[in-house]
């Protein structure tokens, strides 16, 4: 991964680091909240030699008292020191629990010693921290004395008291806090790292890299009314959606440069990926731009397109398929563009025979002599065999990949299915993509369309004297026009019109 993917797994686990952090520095507060405040006392001592003589016997004291002050830090803590503290002091504790309470420290290489004491109280620490510095001082007095009439050769001296502390030492809360700062940021990234490692989803073109190099066509973004309002008839003009398959559709265009065939299969891995509604706006994009398009169902065990469309599905593709009915009057012209479409009609028990059938190829191939552009709406790769089947039969496939949806595992099943039957993968529309994704088209670049300009809102049914575009000219057909851009140097979708389409 690159550094930039890492910003994008942070950005995408976003809400998790910051639930993370945020835990951490409750947990940090609480716990400083909880935790018995101790105070810390010092007091400190002069160790020096009793003599007074030249500058060298002086040199030699400081030495011997520099040796000697680093037993002392030990002898601090030992039994003969604490026990007369514990007894002065009337204290319930041993002498290695009082030890515990106590710190003893040299400053560098001087014969200053320092004695702490650690307490709740902060009377009691400092009354201890000055019982220890007697105690020693009455300790090494006798352990010094070279014989009991003898005077010791090391004096020791308190040259600063030990006094109450006004602040506790511990906790420390903004130690506190920012120890559980860290800790959470950190147990929030290392979550999402593993997270990432073990989510197989396939959340963007990142991802999708990582699976194939085939070209993605373009990204719709991901939008709550989408099932409500699935058709591009049913939003503005300038709107994401609308522009999404308005840049889908010039992708597809030159995907399609040098295909004689003029059908494009849709399908995608599992259910539940947008494949339907793709193929529907898809078609209908098309016959926006002036292409007269035909649309058909061959999604044989959960037909959509007919439910989307408001069309009936009682008659359609399987009846033609078996041989009760006229191709002419099974096409339903849906909306003010040449949009013709098949529904599924009735669903067989054995689809995949149907669809493979000799009957199937020739009614592709009678579309493609009809029309400038046949989208078919397959069913899922991997539930059943039925896309896999006509992928054979056209003259290209579109694969809609949802985002968050299917697992890399899956989509490389997929992609292997195509590739086993030989089929020409035109490229990928991903779906449902998050609206900061890059390839997710989540701004207009024309302004809005006005408020008194109305939504085109096509009646469910037309009668076939409805079409529109009647009255233009053929040749006209072959101009596309983007919004406000002319792409009349863009080459036909499907190539060339033919005289009788």
């Amino acid at each position: 991964m690159e550094i930039t993917d890492y910003f994008k797994l942070l950005r995408r686990n976003w809400l998790l680091i910051a639930a993370s952090t945020l835990v951490g520095l409750l947990l940090a507060g609480v716990a400083a909240m909880v935790t018995t405040p101790t105070y810390t006392a010092r007091t400190q001592l002069f160790v020096a030699t009793q003599n007074s003589g030249s500058v060298a016997e002086l040199q030699q004291g400081n030495t011997f008292s520099q040796a000697r002050v680093a037993s002392y830090v030990e002898t601090s803590k030992t039994p003969m020191v604490l026990q007369p503290v514990i007894d002065s002091l009337g204290l319930d504790m041993s002498p290695s629990a009082l030890a515990s309470k106590i710190s003893a420290n040299v400053e560098g290489s001087t014969v200053l010693l320092n004695i702490s004491a650690t307490d709740s109280s902060p009377v009691r620490s400092a009354a201890i921290a000055e019982a220890v510095a007697n105690s020693l001082i009455s300790a090494v007095n006798r352990l010094e004395s070279p014989s009991k009439d003898g005077t010791s050769p090391v004096r020791l001296s308190v040259v600063t008291p030990a006094s109450a502390p006004s602040a506790p030492a511990s906790p420390n809360t903004s130690l506190y806090l920012l120890a559980g700062l860290l800790i959470g940021a950190a147990v929030g990234v290392g979550s999402a790292l593993v997270r990432s490692a073990v989510d197989t989803r396939v959340l963007g073109e990142v991802d999708l890299r990582r699976i194939t190099n085939a070209s993605v066509l373009g990204g719709i973004a991901y939008e709550a009314d989408a099932g409500k309002k699935p058709l591009l008839t049913q939003v503005q003009p300038q709107s994401p959606r609308a522009e999404s398959f308005r840049q889908i559709r010039t992708n597809l265009q030159f995907a399609q440069v040098g295909h004689s065939s003029k059908s494009v299969l849709i399908t995608s891995s599992l259910p539940g990926e947008g494949k339907s509604t793709t193929a529907v706006n898809m078609a209908i994009s098309l016959a926006q731009a002036g292409q007269r398009v035909a649309l058909v169902d061959a999604d044989l065990r959960r037909p959509m397109v007919g439910e989307y469309l408001g069309l009936d599905r009682s008659v359609g593709l399987t009846t033609y398929l078996v041989g009760q009915g006229n191709l002419e009057d099974l096409l339903q012209l849906w909306g003010t563009d040449d949009l013709h479409v098949l529904a599924s009609g009735q669903i067989p028990p054995n689809p995949s025979e149907l669809l493979g059938s000799a009957a199937m190829l020739g009614l592709i191939q009678a579309l493609e002599e009809r029309y400038d552009a046949v989208v078919i709406d397959a069913p899922p790769l991997l539930p059943v065999t039925d896309a896999a089947v006509l992928a054979q039969r056209v003259g290209g496939v579109v694969l809609v990949v949802g985002s968050q949806l299917v697992k890399s595992t899956d989509l490389q099943k997929s992609l292997s299915s195509l590739e086993m039957v030989e089929a020409d993968l035109l490229g990928v529309v991903m779906n449902r993509l998050p609206a900061k994704e890059p390839h997710a088209y989540t701004y207009s670049y024309y302004s809005t369309t006005s408020a008194d300009t109305p939504a085109v809102t096509p009646a469910l049914r037309e009668a076939s004297g409805g079409r529109s575009r009647k009255d233009r000219n053929p040749n006209d057909f072959d101009q596309i026009i983007f919004g406000d851009e002319d792409s009349s140097t863009l080459p036909r979708y499907f190539g060339p019109r033919t005289p009788n389409s």
